[in-house]
């Protein structure tokens, strides 16, 4: 199971399209995953800058006012009682970032913090939140400098926003703390500033409270693990076609008729895709007639469409969470186009966190079923006619045994990662922040919950494959032949034991890269299309 990566240098890729623009509207999920993972610019729209002078005279006209406004003219959390001094005010706002930068442990993944910074700056880019237009602008120039704050692994609460990590970021724009930049090199932020032509920002009223308090970090996380698990469960639908296949399983139960019996939308997608990676086979036809015994497969292969159908869903849902949260802006108080300074809950993670711990109990269910498929591959009893343990000379050879230890154990982990966070609220701020979401620790279980099920899958992938090569002279499907060709260009064919942790790396590899989708999806594109719209014609006459 791969391990949090160190914050790190930033691919500076060019992406088609040019600049990713930062208006008044929402992000897409594929904006985000371009600026995070793609290394796309940014850039503030017109209509954005003009949103964010306006909100910003608004705050001004406040600020030289007496009244006093939250977040404008006096103390935050607990303190929100205490009326601050004009000329205290700017003080304020340095005073609040640095004590709120308050992170500990190892600093997290590039791609999250350039996550926190884009998504900062699209709620900035509404014009809802008063900071002043060159703030936004210098934020946007950190991302395309490939500035990387430190941002570590505990601080969030998940309520407030993001509040530690966010802090990191507001604390580097200030030119203070320490950084990445795109060549790898940690440096001190007023260095990296300097050398990215950048001017340090002096707060003004509301800037740090505004840079600060947004779900940003969960929201981000939330998008990239999106991406990850819906490419993920592609992965799965040919991991277990191929051990229904090496298991002298049936692709009957998959047939669309049946699956329009109960029309979740997921488990036709599964199952069409497995109809589809299945068709062709040689070793699926040799057991198909009159003369086979067998009534039905045991559930982890037959009920595989029903299982990842089900994440599916869950994913769907997810999404569209993400989409409402990528349109909304966060941040308190908030400042409306009437010229009103209003205090609101929108900062509270629930929303984002809720859907962050739901997905990460099919990331768990659906590796639990590959591994289930992969002992059934390595028991005599249980795998119609293969060595014990897909060994070349088994008591002399181990084969697979130790692989599957290996999915056992994370699983068991994966089951653990699986509890929610977001039940747990933990009292800050004196009770004035009595009740928080834990968002940002959901976020970051759930992404090692991924890492675990790409190992999960690859154990499959390893000995599924091997499993196909001892059915020969039995030909499998061309679309499970063309997984087994990319794996085997980088792991040896059946033999005698050999180091299986590197192989297992690379399986591991062969699936994060997409190289396996890659090399599948074509053989499987007219034929699960057609068996998808059967189902759905079926379920809809």
């Amino acid at each position: 199971m791969q391990q949090t990566d160190p914050v790190g240098p930033t691919p500076q890729s060019p992406v088609p399209g040019g600049p990713v623009p930062v208006g008044t509207g929402a992000l897409t999920r594929d904006q985000v995953l371009a600026v995070t993972r793609g290394g796309a610019r940014v850039e503030l729209t017109a209509e954005a800058l003009d949103a964010l002078a306006a909100s910003r005279a608004h705050v001004e006209a406040l600020a030289a006012g007496e009244r006093p406004t939250y977040g404008v003219s006096t103390g935050f959390g607990a303190l929100a009682v205490r009326h601050i001094p004009q000329d205290l005010r700017a003080a304020l706002q340095r005073s609040l970032v640095r004590s709120h930068a308050a992170g500990a442990g190892p600093a997290v993944e590039a791609e999250v913090v350039r996550a926190l910074m884009l998504l900062r700056l699209s709620t900035l880019a509404t014009g809802h939140t008063g900071v002043r237009p060159e703030t936004a602008r210098t934020l946007a120039g950190m991302l395309n400098a490939g500035i990387v704050p430190v941002v570590h692994e505990y601080g969030s609460l998940g309520c407030s926003g993001d509040l530690a990590p966010l802090s990191a970021i507001a604390l580097a724009l200030m030119g203070e703390g320490e950084v990445v930049d795109a060549t790898g090199r940690r440096l001190p932020a007023a260095e990296a500033l300097a050398a990215a032509g950048l001017q340090p920002v002096r707060l003004a009223e509301k800037e740090g409270l505004a840079l600060i308090n947004g779900t940003d970090g969960m929201l981000g996380m939330l998008v990239m693990a999106a991406a990850d698990l819906a490419a993920l469960l592609d992965v799965a639908d040919i991991t277990a076609a191929m051990s229904v296949e090496a298991l002298l399983g049936t692709d009957r139960a998959f047939a669309a008729d049946l699956q329009a019996l109960r029309p979740h939308p997921g488990q036709a997608r599964s199952a069409a895709r497995m109809t589809a990676a299945l068709a062709g086979s040689e070793i699926v036809a040799s057991h198909r007639g009159p003369d086979c015994t067998r009534v039905q497969d045991a559930y982890s292969l037959r009920c595989a469409p029903q299982v990842h159908g089900a994440a599916r869903d869950t994913l769907a849902h997810a999404e569209t969470v993400a989409d409402r949260e990528l349109a909304s802006a966060v941040d308190n108080p908030v400042v409306l186009p009437d010229g009103r300074v209003e205090s609101n809950g929108n900062f509270h993670g629930a929303p984002v966190g809720y859907v962050l711990d739901f997905l990460a109990i099919p990331a768990a269910d659906v590796a639990s079923m590959a591994e289930r498929r992969t002992d059934r591959m390595l028991d005599v009893a249980r795998s119609h006619g293969l060595p014990a343990f897909l060994a070349q000379d088994p008591g002399v050879d181990s084969g697979h045994m130790i692989a599957q230890y290996t999915q056992a154990a994370i699983v068991s982990e994966l089951k653990r990662l699986a509890v929610p966070a977001s039940v747990d609220s933990i009292p800050s701020s004196a009770m004035q922040e009595d009740h928080v979401s834990m968002g940002w620790s959901a976020a970051r279980k759930l992404r090692r919950a991924l890492d675990g099920m790409t190992t999960v899958l690859a154990v499959e992938l390893l000995t599924a494959a091997r499993a196909l090569d001892l059915r020969a002279p039995l030909r499998p499907a061309p679309a499970t032949a063309a997984a087994v060709a990319a794996l085997r260009e980088h792991v040896a064919g059946p033999g005698s034991d050999r180091h299986l942790a590197p192989e297992i790396a690379a399986a591991e590899e062969l699936i994060r890269s997409g190289a396996l989708l890659a090399a599948v999806e074509p053989l499987l594109g007219d034929a699960s299309a057609a068996a998808l719209k059967s189902t759905v014609d079926g379920r809809n006459p």
